[in-house]
C-alpha cells in the first residue's frame, strides 16, 4: 500500500460547515453501504453530493480507496470544472466527474447522484426492451425512467449536455450497455431509489430466466401504482426511517465512516 493510502488522513470537520460535514458523513455511509450490498466495482463508479450554498461544488470518492474504506474526511470536493476546492492527496476518475457534474450543473434538486455497475443493472441495461413492469418494485419507475445510449467511457465533456437532456426532470436512468443511475433530493432518497431500481433489475432477470409467459399489467394499474410511489416510500418521512435503519446496519458492520 502506498504511503498516501496508508497514512491516517486528518479530519476536515473543523474546516467545513456543519451542513457540509453531515453531508460528508452521509455520503461516506452511502459508499460503505454500496460496498456492503455488493454494488461496488472495485474502485470505479461514483456517488456524489452537492454542497448547499456553494457554486455547484460537490463531493466525490477519492481514487485509490475502496468504497468500504471511505470516510467523511477523505471525500474530495470539486467544482463543475473539475478543480479541487480543498487539497487532497487523492485524485478522482474523470468519467465519474463527467457523469456527475452533468447532473449537478443542470438539476438544482439533484443533491445526490448515484451510479453503479451492478451485474443485474448492467444486464438489464443490455436488454433492448429495458426495464419491464413486472412487480410493484419496477412499477415505481413506470413512465418515470430515462435512458441514455452508450457513447463509450464517459470521459468526453461534450456528453454532459446529452446525458442531462436524456435525464430531464426524472430521478432514475438506465445508461444503456453501462449501468444504473439515480438522483435524489437527499443522499437517503437517492440510495433508497437506487436499491429499488437494482432490485427491479434483479427481479426481471429471474423472471425471464423462468422461461414461462409473464403476466402483463394494464397501463391503468401501472400508472396508479406509480402514483402511489410518487413522493413516498423513497423520500420524506418513509425515506428518513429507512435511511436511519441503513445507518444502524453500517454502524454495526463497518463503523468509522464518520471520521
Amino acid at each position: 500500500m502506498s504511503n498516501v493510502l496508508a497514512m491516517e488522513l486528518p479530519s476536515v470537520r473543523d474546516r467545513v460547515s456543519e451542513v457540509e460535514w453531515q453531508m460528508r458523513v452521509d455520503l461516506a455511509a452511502c459508499y460503505r453501504l454500496v460496498a456492503h450490498f455488493g454494488w461496488d466495482d472495485l474502485l470505479f463508479t461514483h456517488n456524489s453530493a452537492r454542497i448547499p450554498e456553494s457554486d455547484h461544488h460537490f463531493l466525490i470518492n477519492p481514487l485509490g480507496l475502496r468504497f468500504d474504506e471511505i470516510t467523511a474526511s477523505s471525500l474530495i470536493k470539486i467544482d463543475c470544472e473539475g478543480n479541487k476546492i480543498m487539497e487532497s492527496p487523492f485524485g478522482y476518475i474523470e468519467a465519474g466527474f463527467t457523469i456527475h457534474s452533468a447532473i449537478h450543473m443542470n438539476r438544482e434538486d439533484a443533491v445526490c447522484v448515484m451510479h453503479t455497475h451492478t451485474m443485474e443493472g448492467m444486464a438489464v441495461s443490455a436488454q433492448k426492451h429495458g426495464l419491464l413492469m413486472l412487480n410493484q418494485k419496477s412499477l415505481c419507475f413506470y413512465n418515470r425512467l430515462a435512458y441514455h445510449d452508450f457513447e463509450g467511457i464517459a470521459d468526453d465533456l461534450d456528453e454532459r449536455d446529452r446525458l442531462a437532456a436524456d435525464l430531464g426532470n426524472l430521478n432514475a436512468m438506465i445508461l444503456r450497455n453501462h449501468g444504473l443511475l439515480t438522483v435524489g433530493t437527499s443522499i437517503a432518497h437517492a440510495f433508497i431509489l437506487h436499491r429499488r431500481l437494482n432490485d427491479s433489475c434483479e427481479l426481471q432477470l429471474k423472471a425471464l430466466a423462468g422461461g414461462v409467459e409473464l403476466n402483463e399489467l394494464s397501463p391503468e394499474v401501472c400508472e396508479h401504482t406509480a402514483q402511489q410511489f410518487d413522493g413516498s416510500y423513497t423520500s420524506g418521512k418513509s425515506g428518513d426511517i429507512q435511511w436511519e435503519a441503513l445507518l444502524r446496519l453500517i454502524d454495526k458492520v463497518n463503523p468509522g465512516y464518520a471520521e
